[in-house]
């Protein structure tokens, strides 16, 4: 609610003619921080409304429709602000989230107290108790560094991507409104693959498979011109986002089953800190060597930042194991896989 009322603020105060800069900066600041309070929130909510065995293919549902909606979602609003104008546009993101909030009054499931068998602490303690967690954890501070790194190298393209296919590809402004949102595709067939990838390869080395065998494609990212060598923009664009999205779904599944229950929360929260605040840093270190290298170099040396990131998946105990452990030590798989054998890795 706190998105609707947000958003609706800003067509409200156009038509009243009072709509300035300082008004639009804290309506952006206020729209980010609820989002960003509302993804952290939906993850450790999950596992209260579908069993540990279906978390799979909920996260795919999830990421599916979030992706799918990265793909429709900027068309169509630039077809409405054109249309009806920006404020016009505004409004309606509005109302999609009215939608949203009314959906979720409709869950009826109850959520448990993560903090049920925990004394009460105070908020730094318990933010101070997820960091450690994740720090002493060798699988998820190998995730959380992965995490960190690879959006810190995305963000230095993604600073320049759109100089990039304006200026040096010499695409027009629609041209690229549309390459971007097609993007999204790559998402959406990452959601429908994951579960298969864990099933036939193992939640580990599936996970592993996905960002090794995809996020190399990124390096054909400086290829990209016009006419028929825009295909290299897809392929470079499409494919690594398939491979990013469906390892997501298989190491937040991950997550929710192998972090104690009260501990999930500030954990999601502590990884979401470190990983997305890399995420200013690239797009300040893009804007940087965009001054001082022309928009291919700068993209030339993200797609190869990016592609090195992996690097840091080979660090930890991943490598090693087919699955990723539970709690007790055992092994993550899918029921209905019984031949699967939790050997190391050649």
């Amino acid at each position: 609610m706190v998105s609707f009322v947000v958003f609706v603020s800003v067509p409200v105060a156009a038509w009243l003619g009072v709509l300035t800069t300082a008004r639009l900066m804290v309506a952006a600041l206020l729209a980010g921080v609820a989002s960003v309070l509302f993804s952290t929130a939906y993850q450790p909510f999950l596992p209260s409304l579908v069993p540990a065995r279906d978390l799979p293919e909920a996260n795919a549902k999830l990421q599916g429709s979030e992706s799918a909606a990265g793909v429709v979602g900027p068309g169509l609003g630039g077809v409405v602000a054109q249309l009806f104008g920006a404020v016009t546009g505004l409004l309606g993101d509005a109302l999609t989230f009215a939608v949203s909030a009314l959906s979720l009054l409709r869950v009826r499931s109850p959520e448990p107290r993560q903090d049920r068998d925990q004394p009460r602490q105070a908020l730094r303690r318990e933010i101070a108790e997820g960091l450690r967690f994740i720090v002493r954890d060798p699988y998820l501070r190998v995730l959380t560094a992965y995490a960190a790194a690879g959006n810190y190298s995305e963000s230095i393209m993604e600073a320049v991507l759109v100089v990039f296919l304006v200026r040096s590809v010499g695409l027009e402004p629609g041209v690229v409104g549309v390459l971007i949102a097609a993007r999204g595709l790559g998402g959406v067939v990452g959601a429908m693959l994951s579960s298969s990838v864990a099933r036939r390869f193992g939640t580990a080395r599936g996970m592993l498979l996905c960002e090794v065998c995809t996020v190399p494609f990124v390096l054909l990212m400086p290829l990209t011109g016009p006419g028929s060598r825009l295909v290299f923009f897809l392929i470079a664009a499409v494919i690594p986002l398939a491979g990013i999205v469906a390892s997501n779904i298989i190491t937040a599944s991950f997550r929710q089953t192998y972090v104690p229950t009260y501990l999930l929360g500030r954990t999601t929260a502590t990884a979401r800190l470190v990983s997305y605040g890399s995420i200013p840093l690239g797009a300040l270190t893009g804007a940087l060597l965009g001054q001082v290298f022309e928009p291919r170099e700068v993209i030339i040396i993200a797609a190869i930042a990016t592609t090195l990131s992996i690097l840091v998946l080979l660090i930890g105990p991943l490598r090693r194991h087919r699955d990723f452990p539970n709690p007790a030590g055992a092994v993550v798989r899918d029921p209905s896989v019984t031949t699967m054998t939790d050997t190391p890795c050649a």
